[in-house]
């Protein structure tokens, strides 16, 4: 007599060899994905270091980020710098105002020295214009401190007079959350301080 079914051990043959072919990929998927990581990895060992100068081993991410680092410290510096020193009768309150921003209390004490000596008071009596001519900036990395020295050529203008001068400050650097527009490189000015003030000539027009 036939029967609807199909015979049982044929059934049970199908299921054994649907379980053996559903094994079989998953250790081939599972050695794939081993080789793909090990390739992987062997990759990023050969490419993701870099050799400093004294031969240890960096990683790239890392140097770019320094990298990055020194780019940014330097443009605040020179932002800082000319928002400080590049002043006039008509804008100092305003370009002192947004240097406040970039440094700590060193550059608000500095600040308030000068206005106590009356610095401040002699640009609007006569009529002073303080121009940034140059500013150079060195940066240097020790034990994750961030130290700075800049040099900053400016010239005072006293209508018959220009006096020009070079000013060398320090300080440190540190990382802040980033203030858009007031300070947008998210960098502080720690310990600053005007080293020595040089005059360099006395032009007569």
């Amino acid at each position: 007599m036939k029967t609807p079914y199909k015979n049982i051990y044929a059934v049970l043959r199908i299921n054994r060899f649907i379980v053996l072919a559903v094994v079989i990929c998953s250790v081939l998927s599972s050695f794939f994905a081993v080789w793909m990581v090990f390739n992987i990895n062997k990759k990023a060992l050969n490419n993701a270091f870099a050799i400093n100068t004294d031969g240890s081993i960096i990683p790239l991410k890392l140097v770019t980020q320094k990298e990055n680092f020194r780019v940014e410290a330097l443009a605040h510096l020179e932002l800082f710098h000319n928002y400080f020193y590049n002043i006039d009768a008509s804008n100092y309150e305003k370009n002192l105002e947004k240097a406040l921003w970039l440094g700590n209390s060193s550059v608000d004490n500095l600040y308030r020295q000068k206005k106590a000596d009356g610095v401040y008071n002699r640009l609007l009596q006569y009529s002073l214009v303080q121009k940034v001519l140059s500013i150079d900036s060195q940066i240097e990395e020790k034990n994750g401190i961030y130290r700075f020295r800049t040099v900053t050529i400016f010239e005072i203008n006293r209508g018959s007079i220009v006096d020009t001068y070079e000013l060398v400050s320090t300080g440190n650097l540190i990382a802040v959350d980033r203030n858009f527009p007031n300070n947008p490189h998210g960098l502080l000015i720690t310990n600053y301080f005007e080293k020595s003030l040089k005059k360099l000539n006395n032009e007569n027009p």
